[in-house]
């Protein structure tokens, strides 16, 4: 009868392997890693184009300017009433006011609105001493009415009620103004190239292309001298006031860069 064998598993730790380098070698390949973890990746460039466009340039600046009549008046009408207490000033001065504001809504004028609403005391200095004599309300407005127009109504206004002409003002409409601005830019753009042409000619040079364009804002319009608050006296003589308007002006400037 043959013995047993008792087989016992044994299981044996294996020993971890550390390959030893030279401590130069070492180094080296850690200053290898380090490097490597710096390198940032190139992207390809692509081809740059022919430099065959930076040619010398000469910039000119062309000026337009367009005239067009004037055909609305600004006019700027005021009640003044004066009084010796302030509550009864104020009350005639409203008064007053409500009429003219009345009458130029039933005119249809444009752009009605008030501009202005004061009342001031009045004092008398005598002996070196000042004395409060009553006061003064002055309400104002403004409107805006074709030109042909402002001298019946400023005269309506009068009689009814207005005691200040602050002064009157003329402009040309919307869209006639906007309209010169244009033609005021396409003049301003001819005028820069006629003065390039007339440069490259005499230099005997070759114009190129257009490389940039300033568009210079056109000005505003400059209205006529107004009429001042002087006028008030005349218009009560006259059976109607006359009223004439002017041209006022709209420029424009265009600056051009031309390679040559």
């Amino acid at each position: 009868m043959q013995r047993s064998r008792n087989c016992e598993t044994k299981f044996v730790p294996r020993r971890k392997t550390f390959f030893q380098f030279p401590a130069p070698q070492l180094l080296a390949i850690a200053l290898s890693l380090s490097t490597l973890s710096y390198i940032c990746p190139v992207w390809a460039q692509p081809a740059p184009e022919k430099m065959d466009r930076t040619y010398k340039t000469l910039t000119v600046t062309g000026r337009g300017v367009e005239s067009i009549p004037t055909t609305l008046a600004q006019v700027r009408l005021g009640v003044e009433v004066q009084g010796k207490t302030a509550q009864q000033v104020q009350q005639e001065a409203a008064r007053r006011s409500s009429a003219v504001v009345d009458l130029l809504k039933s005119r249809n004028v444009e752009k009605l609105e008030t501009t202005g609403i004061y009342l001031n005391p009045l004092y008398n200095y005598a002996n070196n001493e000042q004395r409060l004599t009553g006061y003064s309300a002055t309400n104002t407005v403004s409107f805006r009415v074709p030109t042909s127009q402002a001298g019946n109504i400023i005269d309506a206004a009068v009689k009814t009620g207005a005691t200040r002409i602050e002064g009157v003002s003329f402009t040309a409409t919307d869209e006639a103004i906007a309209k010169a601005r244009q033609q005021a830019l396409q003049a301003a753009t001819k005028d820069a190239q006629q003065q390039a042409s007339a440069v490259f000619s005499s230099l005997n040079f070759s114009q190129k292309e257009i490389v940039s364009i300033q568009v210079n804002s056109a000005n505003p319009p400059q209205p006529p001298m107004p009429l001042m608050a002087r006028e008030a006296a005349f218009a009560d003589k006259a059976a109607t006031t006359p009223i004439v308007g002017g041209e006022q002006q709209i420029e424009a400037s265009v600056t051009l860069q031309i390679g040559y």
